[in-house]
């Protein structure tokens, strides 16, 4: 419908460039229409017809030089009106490719598709306006973000900001900030009443510009994270050995790392109940028996994370698991590490895919609570 529009509007110099419209009598002709009224009749009509039109993405020139023109316009007989909608159809149905209008344009439809860099650089050097609502970019990113942009702000920006987002977001955005600063925003957003249109959109495209200051970084999870996947598919005594190591250089590190670590051991502190059943239909059994073999003859948090898994799946199976268990011996630890660690991906891969969810560690220090 953008495109659409835009066809039907003749460039802003040629709008410039025609004179005035009087209002048309019934006996107008299409010989007596310019290219102004013609736009004008195909935007009443579509109007008419209850399409919604973009109009405000127009040029502010275009809007002013439409929306004068619309009010200089009459009566316009039926014929007319129907020659000019035809003239409009034949000429969208002639249209092969329609492409955005100029560079900004451009580049929104090319958004994604070329390097930031590349896309940085552009607007730049052609001085265009960097977002075309900036609003849309702000509700695009994590609450955590929003707050951490509100926290540095002004409470009379923060504000704006905070009522600019949807109610849901505002929400979650909130739930991440201070008490006392949120209580702060919240109040101030009693003195946005008089706050003007041009107000709201400069505050928008400076927050955006300081969202799209930020330095590119080449991965997404923290190195923490990244770390503690590592560390998760070791064996037990590489994976020992690297926390000590970290536990020497940097405490602060190495907690971040034992935070993002999933090891079989904690299954019963970080999976939900209704979870296991999933788990094992994914896992082959022969693994789980390992797993669970090599688990009891471990002891500890492993034997406990074996317990739980058996506890919540049906009891015919754990029953037959139990049996397996019994009858396979001894498990070297290098076959019970593997199948251990074929468990924890299982889950991974679910927690991934969002199939399920794992459980804080802060929720279970509530439930001690």
């Amino acid at each position: 419908m953008q495109h659409d529009l835009a066809l039907a509007l003749p460039p802003t110099s040629n709008m410039d460039s025609m004179g005035g419209f009087d209002a048309m009598s019934p006996a107008a002709s299409m010989n007596t229409l310019n290219s102004k009224a013609k736009a004008a009749i195909v935007v009443r009509l579509l109007l008419n017809e209850g399409a919604d039109l973009p109009i405000e993405e127009l040029s502010d020139e275009m809007q002013a030089s439409l929306t004068q023109q619309m009010g200089r316009m009459g009566l316009v007989d039926r014929d007319t009106l129907h020659s000019v909608a035809n003239e409009f159809a034949e000429m969208l149905e002639n249209v092969g490719l329609a492409f955005p209008n100029g560079l900004a344009g451009a580049l929104t439809a090319m958004e994604g598709k070329i390097s930031r860099q590349t896309e940085r650089r552009l607007r730049k050097e052609a001085g265009v306006r960097q977002f075309g609502n900036p609003w849309e970019r702000l509700r695009a990113l994590p609450a955590e973000d929003l707050a951490e942009l509100a926290e540095a702000e002004s409470t009379e920006v923060a504000a704006v900001m905070l009522s600019k987002l949807d109610t849901a977001k505002a929400a979650e955005m909130l739930s991440h900030m201070p008490g006392p600063v949120a209580r702060r925003i919240t109040y101030a957003v009693r003195y946005t009443g008089s706050v003007t249109p041009e107000t709201v959109d400069r505050i928008g495209l400076s927050l955006a510009a300081q969202i799209e200051a930020r330095p590119e970084i080449a991965f997404d999870e923290s190195p923490g994270e990244r770390i503690g996947a590592i560390l998760t598919q070791s064996v037990a005594a590489k994976r020992e050995e690297v926390l000590t190591a970290l536990d020497e250089e940097d405490q602060e590190f190495a907690t971040d790392v034992r935070k993002s670590i999933f090891t079989f051991a904690i299954i019963h502190q970080r999976v939900n109940m209704i979870d296991v059943p999933r788990i094992i239909r994914v896992v082959p059994q022969p693994d789980l028996v390992t797993a669970f073999a090599f688990a009891f003859a471990n002891g500890g948090d492993e034997k406990e994370s074996a317990e739980f898994m058996l506890s919540n799946m049906s009891g015919r199976m754990a029953n037959n698991i139990r049996d397996e268990i019994g009858e396979k011996g001894k498990v070297k630890t290098s076959v019970g590490e593997a199948a251990m660690g074929a468990v924890v991906n299982v889950m991974r891969e679910l927690v991934q895919t969002g199939e399920m969810q794992l459980r804080m560690q802060e929720e279970d220090d509530e439930d001690e609570g």
